[in-house]
């Protein structure tokens, strides 16, 4: 059984896109593998957010996780900073990661381009804390997108130099998780090609988000003035509304309105409130989870401080391995 890992950032709430691009295979991966779950809090920390705001992040990240059907009882489900041993491995790994490579990452240019003022060490450092999370459980596989491939091929780097530099296979080269099917993309409301809160909030549908919420932020979402001749082609904003139907809605639902578009007979307020109502009855089962789990702090805590416990037995024994490879023995 491989041993699979995968980490979120705490940034609010998970939204469709989350869920069918990822949250709907961990679902079915937790039933396949050794899978270790965990939310990135120090990771967030780069950009620096609002304090307050962090802990419940953290707490939403775990509600939408478990709300969407991730079991505890199956896979470890952990938040990254109550397992401080990925902190030492950190530091441990850092020592054979040289300053030019981390300055060559494409993520790291890209954020310096953005954050010009906000240029800090645990920036450039980062892929350094991603393969100590990745190497802590030995991970097999890891889930990534097309963003993170870099920094997967750097802990196979770090790994590789470990393992040569100190005469040993300690450590696994952790491979890209295929599913094995074409992953569902789920575009934005606002007539982006990703769903992504980054950009604009009111472009994502949250597992969280109430009825009358969703009904609102899809009547108006952005589309066109309609199709002026037969079967036209749909420009991004209106193949969006038709992507998002095939993801949540029956296939008759969708045939419907694709024949009408083809027509140009198509009103795309009528296509906004089926769709509207297709997204609300296919998120209910998620949404009336999470009211419940809100308000069920005693078990949200049982299931942070079991998962911690779960992932510091396997960090543990990876500290101690490492610390003897390295020759940090005890006096």
């Amino acid at each position: 059984m491989d041993t699979v890992l995968s980490g979120i950032r705490p940034t609010g709430y998970l939204h469709l896109g989350n869920y069918f691009g990822a949250l709907k295979n961990f679902i079915r991966m937790q039933e396949e593998n050794n899978c270790y779950f965990f939310i990135a809090d120090y990771h967030s920390l780069t950009t620096h957010p609002d304090t307050k705001a962090l802990h419940n992040h953290i707490k939403n990240v775990l509600i939408d996780y478990i709300a969407a059907g991730l079991d505890p009882e199956k896979a470890v489900i952990y938040v990254q900073s109550d397992v401080p041993e990925v902190c030492e491995l950190n530091l441990l790994l850092s020592m054979h990661v040289y300053v030019g490579e981390l300055q060559r990452v494409s993520s790291f240019k890209e954020k310096v381009r953005k954050q010009p003022d906000n240029v800090n060490a645990g920036l450039l450092g980062y892929p350094i804390l991603m393969a100590s999370d990745i190497l802590l459980h030995r991970a097999d596989k890891v889930p990534v997108g097309k963003d993170q491939e870099q920094h997967l091929e750097m802990t196979r780097d770090f790994a590789q130099r470990f393992n040569s530099f100190y005469n040993v296979d300690y450590f696994k080269l952790p491979l890209a998780y295929n599913f094995g099917e074409q992953l569902v993309k789920i575009p934005g409301l606002d007539g982006s090609t990703k769903m992504s809160k980054s950009d604009n909030e009111n472009s994502c549908i949250f597992l969280s988000d109430a009825p009358e919420l969703i009904r609102k932020k899809v009547m108006k979402a952005v589309s066109d003035s309609g199709p002026t001749v037969p079967n036209q082609e749909k420009p991004q904003s209106v193949e969006n509304l038709f992507s998002l139907m095939q993801a949540v809605s029956t296939p008759d639902t969708l045939a419907f309105f694709e024949n009408q578009y083809a027509q140009c007979q198509i009103r795309y307020g009528d296509m906004k409130k089926q769709l509207a109502e297709d997204i609300i009855n296919f998120t209910a089962p998620i949404y009336e989870k999470i009211k419940f789990l809100q308000n069920d702090h005693d078990y949200l805590s049982k299931i942070a401080k079991t998962g911690a416990e779960k992932a510091r037995e396997n960090a543990q024994k990876t500290i101690k391995d490492v610390r003897e490879i390295i020759g940090l023995k005890h006096l």
